[in-house]
């Protein structure tokens, strides 16, 4: 009996373990936004996967120059004057390979959309977020923290 329960426990921590992994195996879920500039955590993105493709919503502002409750000022079309907190930043990413890419990002502050790709780091700690026009090897990257 003892032997039985030794191994259903080993078993809990083994599925447990795996879950964790697995779950840190892709960009979905909720991530601490660090300012490429200040290196300052800026906001709160959740990620959510529809039908093959991610999405990030943010969900706080935790610093804005703007007040407390900031608006895409500067954003084209349904999201021009539109609060951030709460709106779709990224969109259309699937993956290809170990990156994630083939998708859209807005940089709400100057209201610029670029293409994205996303790349695991840290045991799926980080997250490279790297936003560009024309050619993957210009433009700037920011690295987002995972949010247990």
């Amino acid at each position: 009996m003892k032997r039985l329960s030794q191994f259903a426990i080993a078993a809990c921590l083994l599925l447990s373990s795996a879950a964790v992994w697995a779950a840190n195996d892709t960009p979905v879920g909720t991530w601490r936004q660090i300012d490429d500039v200040t290196g300052k955590p800026k906001s709160i993105i959740q990620i959510t996967e529809d039908n093959g493709q991610l999405q990030g919503k943010v969900q706080q502002i935790l610093i804005s120059d703007d007040g407390p409750n900031p608006v895409c000022k500067k954003c084209d079309g349904d999201r021009k004057d539109q609060p951030i907190q709460g709106m779709t930043i990224m969109w259309g990413v699937s993956k290809d390979g170990d990156v994630w890419d083939g998708g859209k990002i807005l940089d709400p502050k100057s209201g610029t959309v670029y293409k994205v790709k996303l790349t695991l780091s840290d045991g799926g700690q980080k997250l490279d977020v790297h936003g560009y026009v024309g050619f993957a090897l210009l433009g700037r990257s920011q690295i987002w923290e995972r949010v247990q």
